[in-house]
């Protein structure tokens, strides 16, 4: 006689009190897919991806989203295990600023930015006056706009993959003489490896996803800081079948991100 296998997720048929509910939600969020997808001018497609305010969005996208997602991560993993491993005060409040720019308005984010590193705002006079460097409406600008709102998502997942690891073990590496440097090269970084991999999808997906921080603090200039969603908003009045191929492939790659996620955000 087999012994009994072990138990799967507990599922049952729900009530059409959560069924019904259920159903429009997936409708709702499913029909404005399947309205892009059945007005897509799929004859025109490849010549509209080819055009040359097309081509000189994507630059400016592949341009901003790499550097920003290095930026991201470079600055956001130390940022992590400081949360997530350091004994420090006021941790809540530190988080809740971390935080902060995933549930502000990107529009406001991008004012909030312009008053701290435009020409005339609070760092940005002295960056414009001691050293010429001047942010808003360059391609740098971009870069600046899209890291303010990606680095957050660096933040939190490593911070969750850090609380996941015993830290006992990066104690039994430093009794055995490793230097802090080393314990994380060696035993803390392939610890989360999956959650590094996690943050540099979620920071690269948000990068080409910015639209409101970038307008407002880098403005949407052609072959400058125009990316693909400043396109898509730009070609919605003037070439809505522009505005419907773009958002398809938006869409295409924000679906393979989060199926590369698969596992780490949601039972597979």
């Amino acid at each position: 006689m087999s012994e009994p296998s072990a138990p799967g997720p507990h599922r049952t048929r729900p009530p059409l009190v959560v069924a019904i509910p259920a159903v429009i939600a997936v409708l709702f969020l499913t029909l404005p897919l399947i309205a892009v997808l059945q007005r897509l001018p799929w004859g025109d497609a490849w010549e509209i991806l080819r055009s040359e305010r097309t081509t000189d969005a994507l630059r400016v996208t592949l341009t901003v989203v790499p550097i920003t997602t290095a930026i991201a991560v470079l600055l956001g993993v130390p940022l992590g295990w400081v949360l997530a491993r350091a004994p420090i005060r006021g941790r809540t409040f530190l988080r809740a600023i971390v935080l902060l720019p995933m549930v502000l308005p990107p529009v406001v984010g991008g004012t909030a930015l312009l008053f701290a590193l435009g020409r005339r705002g609070l760092v940005g006079q002295w960056l414009d006056q001691w050293f010429g460097i001047t942010l808003p409406f360059t391609t740098a600008g971009a870069v600046v706009a899209t890291t303010f709102v990606a680095l957050p998502f660096v933040v939190i997942t490593i911070e969750g993959g850090l609380r996941a690891v015993d830290p006992r073990t990066e104690e039994m590496a430093a009794t055995l003489g490793a230097s802090p440097a080393t314990t994380l090269r060696t035993v803390t970084l392939p610890a989360i490896s999956g959650s590094l991999r996690a943050a540099i999808a979620l920071a690269a997906a948000r990068a080409l996803g910015e639209f409101g921080a970038t307008i407002a603090f880098a403005g949407n200039k052609p072959g400058t800081t125009r990316t693909l969603p400043l396109e898509v908003f730009r070609a919605l009045e003037e070439d809505p079948a522009t505005a419907l191929v773009i958002s398809v492939l938006l869409i295409a790659v924000s679906l393979l991100v989060l199926i590369a996620l698969r596992g780490r955000w949601w039972p597979q």
